[in-house]
């Protein structure tokens, strides 16, 4: 999922071979589910940036803190459903009609590497994602042809290793005078403020190392067909499972390894080392990140039990999702505006960034509530508007324009 799919969803069935039985086709029509998963991801996303603290409590910190890293793992899987839709789905496309779908998901990942670039540049307080998303795009392309199972076995093998190649990588990094001679050579670096290609693949928020596994994850799903109750239960199962294995994971590990919670509160700026299975509050390192704290599941701690409890909501999501929009046709009809931000989230995503940088973040739990109603309302009324008009946001039309070089590939 990238926020930038509307042409993509929208595609009619491509042609299946005829010998191909009916189960084995997965519909390629429009999933309107996926648009409102993506148009909840926005919104989790908007609720992370200019929402109330979770520290406040209550519902309604339970809510925020509900958005907290899981809105951006399924932003992250939803972008590997967007890779296969614009490579092939049911199946991947070949010859000449490849070259020119792998050429058009590099375009367009190059494009999202500099417009997040350009956003960082602001110097908001947001971990603009843009640009990891377009790197991993980068990472994963090379897989576009695999099946649902290899892409799922290989998500799995991502979520189990490298989160311990990550923390060896950062300890080497935070211990190591070459840093510095890396990032000095690194053109990427020299565009901004950054760290560059070090701080894509390794240091940063959304590491390509790490985050690859959800996208990969998404990629698999992409390649079930969603219009099955039965596909749509094993996948809702899976996604049960995982979080389980993820957050339930971490709760045993940390009270079953001795000191392990202590360690966890000694290494980090906050105090709520007790949720570090699940919450974000637990804070971030201030020194040498401990071996203990590979067995946190906080979302943006880069660990397994963060993976598999990340992927685990984000599966959950989408089938409620495509599962809603299939039984209830009133459902489907009331969320309208919600589905039209999620045709258009890469332009919702980018207006509030610079939304933020012109009018800042409100500290006070009543003030932000307000900022992220009128942050999600406003997206609500322009995407809708534009999007009964328009068969893609405007953004998203101009990274489709960027992407046109691609059909002179022989």
């Amino acid at each position: 999922m990238t926020p930038d799919t509307s042409s993509d969803l929208s595609s009619k069935p491509a042609t299946t071979p005829t010998a191909a039985p009916v189960s084995e086709r997965p519909s390629t029509g429009r999933l309107v589910g996926i648009d409102l998963a993506r148009g909840l991801a926005v919104f989790g996303m908007y609720a992370a940036h200019v929402g109330p603290d979770p520290a406040a409590g209550g519902p309604l910190g339970f809510v925020m803190e509900l958005a907290r890293g899981r809105s951006s793992a399924l932003f992250a899987l939803l972008a590997g459903f967007t890779l296969v839709l614009i490579t092939g789905r049911p199946h991947p496309r070949t010859g000449r009609a490849g070259r020119q779908a792998v050429a058009r998901m590099a375009i367009r990942s190059l494009v999202l590497i500099v417009l997040g670039f350009a956003l960082t540049g602001l110097d908001t307080d947001v971990d603009v994602i843009l640009a990891f998303y377009g790197l991993t795009f980068l990472a994963v392309l090379p897989l576009y042809r695999l099946g649902a199972r290899t892409l799922a076995l290989l998500a799995a093998l991502g979520a189990l290793v490298m989160p311990q190649i990550l923390y060896v990588t950062r300890l080497l990094i935070e211990n190591g005078d070459w840093v510095d001679t890396v990032v000095a050579w690194d053109p990427l670096a020299r565009v901004g403020d950054t760290d560059g290609f070090m701080e894509l693949l390794f240091t940063g928020e959304y590491p390509v190392l790490t985050w690859m596994s959800f996208m990969l994850a998404g990629m698999a799903v992409a390649r079930l067909d969603l219009t099955r109750s039965m596909v749509r239960s094993q996948l809702a199962v899976t996604g049960g499972v995982l979080a389980v294995l993820g957050y339930g994971g971490s709760w045993l590990a940390l009270r079953l390894v001795p000191h392990a919670q202590a360690t966890v509160a000694a290494a980090t700026d906050g105090d709520s080392a007790a949720w570090a299975w699940w919450s974000d509050t637990v804070g971030h390192i201030v020194d040498d990140t401990p071996a203990v704290w590979l067995l946190v599941g906080a979302p943006h701690s880069q660990t397994t039990f963060s993976i598999l409890g990340n992927t685990g909501v984000a599966l959950l999501v989408v089938v409620a999702c495509v599962t809603a929009m299939d039984r209830l046709p009133r459902f489907g009809r009331l969320t309208t505006p919600v589905c039209a931000v999620g045709m258009t989230a890469l332009t919702a995503y980018v207006l509030h960034i610079l939304a933020i940088r012109e009018l800042g973040v409100e500290d006070e739990a009543g003030p932000a509530l307000v900022d992220l109603l009128v942050h999600g309302s406003v997206a609500m009324l322009l995407a809708t508007a534009w999007t009964r008009w328009f068969r893609r946001g405007p953004l998203e039309h101009l990274l489709y324009v960027c992407t046109l070089p691609a059909r002179y590939i022989r």
